[in-house]
């Protein structure tokens, strides 16, 4: 896990040192991301390459791994975006869930598990807004693919904001007085979150990373149009039927620095962060 906690911390270190931001409209910031990504993958037992996509006339790229199991017939997608949304670092949106994506690269090139799907990680660009919810989404463009290459997708899972935790009461927000009788009211758990009608997938995934991680790990299920549920990647997977979950440390209901300049590095728990990804890891080796 020390290992995991510095590596961590580096991968983001790396991300949230970039200038200008890696937002949309710096492509040169952006191709740093890349090249970071692309160069830690590069270094593991995988295979890499660039998916690179046209927006408004601008190139921009996903970075793809993908580790062989015994059978290719269906694949498991892990992924994370790497882009800002404005002029920020951008530290736990989403260095913390690209630095996850690499880091169970890393655990599945080290351990080598028996694996019994293809793992497929994707570091995908454009998440954030004036593309969020847009077919322009570099996770639309991935889902699209796989659709149109009759890639059958046993499940994807979505690293998004999974570095910000405290141990004070009442630092965790509730959209709905309801949900709040159900939780920690102590921000310092991880949520696995999935739509309703997934409440099956979204619970195994809950348990498997119980099993394997010493973090408190909840679930929720809601409606696809409420609150945190459809906002990131993962929603770009389900007009395609595929059960997608997103792992997140529930943004700004709990982060203060969310979408601001003090989104930085020294607000994010690395600790809790390797324990959220060694929990990850080993629900991906018995999905």
């Amino acid at each position: 896990m020390t290992n995991s906690k510095h590596r961590l911390h580096r991968d983001v270190e790396q991300l949230t040192g970039i200038q200008p931001a890696r937002n949309y409209q710096n492509i040169e910031a952006l191709e740093t991301a890349v090249r970071y990504i692309k160069g830690e993958f590069e270094r593991l037992d995988c295979e890499v390459v660039e998916q690179p996509f046209k927006v408004d006339n601008r190139t921009y790229k996903n970075v793809v791994a993908m580790f062989k199991g015994q059978s290719s017939a269906e694949r498991i997608v892990v992924g994370a975006h790497y882009d800002v949304c404005g002029d920020q670092p951008g530290a736990d949106d989403n260095a913390s869930g690209v630095a996850g994506l690499l880091e169970t690269a890393r655990l599945l090139h080290e351990h080598k598990p028996d694996l019994k799907h293809d793992i497929e990680l994707v570091a995908y660009c454009l998440e954030e807004p004036p593309f969020f919810a847009s077919e322009a989404m570099g996770s639309a463009v991935h889902a699209r693919k796989l659709h149109e290459q009759q890639v059958m997708v046993r499940a994807m899972i979505c690293y998004e904001m999974i570095g910000y935790f405290s141990d004070e009461p009442n630092s965790q927000k509730f959209p709905d007085p309801e949900l709040a009788k159900h939780y920690p009211n102590k921000g310092n758990f991880i949520v696995v979150v999935g739509k309703t009608g997934q409440e099956g997938y979204t619970q195994q995934v809950r348990d498997l990373m119980r099993q394997h991680t010493s973090i408190d790990v909840q679930s929720v299920n809601l409606p696809a149009g409420f609150g945190l549920v459809g906002l990131s990647d993962h929603r770009n997977y389900w007009k395609y039927d595929i059960n997608a979950i997103m792992i997140n440390d529930s943004s700004f209901l709990r982060n203060p620095h969310y979408h601001q300049t003090s989104d930085t590095i020294d607000t994010l728990d690395f600790d809790k962060m390797a324990a959220v990804v060694e929990g990850v890891y080993g629900a991906l080796t018995k999905l």
